[in-house]
């Protein structure tokens, strides 16, 4: 397959990003006043992580984010994605705020301003403080309030700086995973739960939308959500119907109600014992563009025994790969980038697109990653495809920068297109980086010829 792709056509002001979040990358998970979140608390529960590990250290990105932000400048991107720790600002989820990690904040992004990089700030990936979860989480309609002050703290420090803000990444990944399926913090499997903790972090974002508006001039306001389309295994019968649900939960659950003012039907009915009136209006606010994260297909089977009656399936045998390690579907990208135009009518930004592996550095200090490489070919080349066809897509963010802390499964799969060594945290571009600059480069040339 080929290393090029065809750079015409993007618009003016196209966006080349990578992004990270702040508890995979940061470490210092005691330092200067920061507080534990439910992550912290998950790396220390037995079996909570698939190899053991955790992120007190992770990349170090908490003290090597000069480093970083030169890697950044060297592969010639545009903006950098990144989340603020909550638990690093409010060390208690609310009440006295931590001046030292707010000033961390401070340092980056006047770093990133200073080398022509755009910061994009997101309010939440993941690391609620367990201060919080002990109050009830994301299962207590306070948490909507709790986060709005949040936000109002984030807005009044760093608003001046910076007009790219996001709410939350990857609503139904963290509701899902946290409240019914347990594979990631807090771990709960309970059907209320994970219904409160849909509508609550609704709430959450509808208020942080209206703070940000408030607080911060000519702020751009989106939101994350991770859309893939969900196909029953085998295409059998049975696995219909909890295609059917788990389509409602991960990929409408959040941005129907968000941009549309309702929640899907099965969903609806399910949650309405939680929805007090004026819910819908609190929730359904004006953004200025649709995050995406996307990596492929879901493909669901039936599971009695589950809270939902779903789970993951296979892909069909012999689906492509690519060389990734697991099967590659470009026209779902295309796909899905055209439903969400016709479906929300929002200009969109790919917020997140990558892959793993098992890279390693060679004897000369090269790291080749050709299977990453053919996969941001074709998934560039479903992009543009979609473009053509309508899709107004305004940017474009690899995951990540860095190989990271991925989560509840460690540090055994690779996402960066900068290869870290967890031992020495030595940085060290990979074969993609050098590709997504030259990428970046001819993209700008294409357009200041146009």
């Amino acid at each position: 397959m080929s290393d090029s792709i065809d750079t015409t056509g993007f618009p003016a002001g196209f966006v080349w990003g990578v992004s990270t979040s702040a508890y995979q990358v940061e470490g210092a998970v005691t330092e200067d006043g920061r507080g534990a979140s439910i992550w912290d608390t998950r790396c220390k529960t037995k079996g909570g992580i698939g190899d053991g590990s955790n992120a007190d250290v992770a990349c170090d990105h908490y003290h090597r984010w000069p480093e970083d932000i030169a890697l950044m400048r060297d592969i010639g991107v545009d903006a950098y994605r990144f989340s603020l720790a909550w638990p690093r600002l409010l060390p208690r989820g609310k009440g006295a705020v931590n001046e030292k990690g707010l000033a961390f904040y401070d340092r980056l992004i006047d770093s990133l301003l200073e080398r022509g990089i755009e910061p994009w700030a997101c309010l939440y990936h993941w690391d609620l403080p367990q201060t919080l979860h002990d109050l009830g989480g994301w299962t207590s309609r306070d948490c909507a309030g709790w986060f709005a002050d949040y936000a109002a703290l984030c807005a009044k420090r760093y608003g001046d700086r910076v007009k790219r803000w996001i709410t939350f990444n990857e609503f139904s990944v963290f509701t899902l995973f946290g409240y019914a399926i347990p594979w990631a913090a807090p771990g709960i499997t309970d059907r209320a739960a994970h219904l409160k903790a849909i509508h609550h972090v609704n709430l959450a974002h509808g208020a942080g939308v209206d703070v940000l508006r408030s607080l911060v001039p000519g702020a751009s306001i989106g939101a994350i959500h991770n859309r893939q389309k969900i196909i029953p295994e085998h295409g059998r019968e049975e696995n219909v119907e909890p295609a059917a649900l788990l389509d409602e939960h991960w990929n409408k659950a959040f941005p129907d109600p968000q941009l549309l003012g309702h929640y899907p039907p099965r969903l609806a009915e399910a949650i309405e014992p939680y929805v007090q009136p004026g819910d819908m209006a609190r929730i359904c606010r004006s953004i200025d563009w649709f995050g995406l994260n996307h990596y492929g297909p879901i493909f669901a089977r039936a599971e009695p025994n589950s809270t939902w009656g779903y789970w993951w399936g296979d892909a069909p045998p012999n689906s492509p790969d690519y060389g990734v390690g697991w099967a590659i579907f470009p026209d779902a990208f295309r796909e899905e980038l055209l439903d969400i135009q016709r479906t929300y009518r929002l200009p969109i930004v790919v917020t997140e697109n990558g892959c793993g592996g098992s890279d390693v550095v060679d004897a000369e200090g090269r790291v080749n990653d050709p299977h990453r490489i053919a996969y941001f070919t074709i998934y560039q080349e479903a992009m543009r495809a979609a473009m053509r066809e309508g899709a107004d897509v305004r940017g474009y963010f690899v995951w990540s920068l860095l190989d990271n802390f991925e989560w509840g499964t460690g540090y055994g799969s690779r996402f960066g297109i900068v290869h870290v060594d967890f031992q020495t945290l030595k940085r060290t571009p990979k074969a993609s980086a050098r590709w997504y600059a030259d990428l970046i480069k001819a993209a700008r040339a294409a357009g200041s010829q146009s």
